[in-house]
């Protein structure tokens, strides 16, 4: 399997280096990506979420809360969605047949009207999480404005699966390959999980909202940024079991540093390092690469 890393439209949050630790003031404004993955199989496409889709770009107050729209100011370029940088690869955005979901936020989640063909797996916990709009806050970053393509969605109960590398996984998710595992990691969102992709060198683990600063990450002394600390503590809904899963995660990648490749999905500096490109760019076809298209 291939896997291409995808940022799908980027978050200028309010805070500048007290969030993503990198501009210059804290009068600029953040830079967090929205790192998705598509996973080219035998036989078609598979998104491990989808950031931002195309009818955010259009109309993003339909469909995005003013709140966030305020907070977190999304960079919105058609050319940055998953579709439109599907295309640029010179693959087929219809051979997208598979969308697996860390959760269900509106950044991770708005692509869905794009691919309204494909099969969409998540928790079933996240689901029922989300349909409650139980808050003020669930209300603003849940948004049923992006789940037009609901009917074609299938859930997976959390407890139900096997041991991967000393972390429970769900079953096999229907239709896909053992080569992708759903992990749950819960604590952002009732129903958050990551997502592991076998590339025979390694497993390339989305770790969604887990965690969003690579420091966070530090087996000595983890640390992270004020802005994102208080962003995280706003966001969990469970945050006891947040914390806890990100020392799990510290302690899989002391026991695996050869085997995992950990990231999450906001850290700029994690996007660039796999992705080989600045975040501000697109994916594209490489010059090389053959002409072809995925058989159905």
């Amino acid at each position: 399997m291939k896997v291409h890393h995808l940022n799908c439209i980027s978050t200028c949050p309010l805070g500048g280096k007290l969030m993503d630790g990198g501009a210059e003031s804290i009068i600029q404004r953040g830079h967090l990506t929205s790192h998705c993955l598509l996973i080219e199989t035998q036989s078609e496409l598979v998104l491990v979420d989808t950031g931002m889709g195309l009818k955010e770009v259009h109309d993003p107050h339909s469909r995005i809360s003013e709140f966030f729209l305020q907070l977190l100011r999304p960079d919105f370029r058609e050319e940055m969605t998953a579709y439109k940088q599907i295309e640029r690869l010179g693959l087929d955005p219809k051979d997208v047949r598979h969308i697996i979901l860390t959760h269900l936020d509106f950044d991770h989640a708005g692509g869905l009207d794009d691919f309204p063909w494909a099969r969409v797996h998540m928790l079933q916990s996240e689901k029922d999480s989300a349909f409650k709009q139980k808050s003020w806050l669930d209300r603003q970053r849940y948004r049923p404005q992006q789940w037009g393509t609901h009917k074609n969605w299938l859930f997976y109960n959390a407890e139900d699966g096997e041991s991967w590398y000393g972390l429970e996984k769900v079953r096999t998710l229907d239709g896909l390959p053992s080569e992708i595992a759903m992990i749950p990691l819960i604590g952002h969102t009732l129903g958050h999980a990551g997502v592991a992709v076998d590339t025979n060198d390694k497993w390339l683990f989305n770790t969604g909202d887990a965690y969003f600063y690579h420091e966070e990450m530090n087996l000595q002394k983890p640390c992270c940024t004020p802005g994102l600390t208080f962003y995280q503590n706003m966001m969990d809904k469970d945050r006891k079991l947040r914390i806890w899963n990100q020392e799990r995660l510290r302690e899989l990648k002391r026991a695996h540093p050869l085997k995992i490749e950990l990231f999450c999905s906001h850290d700029l500096l994690e996007f660039e390092k796999l992705s080989g490109r600045s975040a501000e760019v697109p994916a594209q076809e490489m010059l090389l690469r053959n002409d072809r298209r995925l058989t159905p």
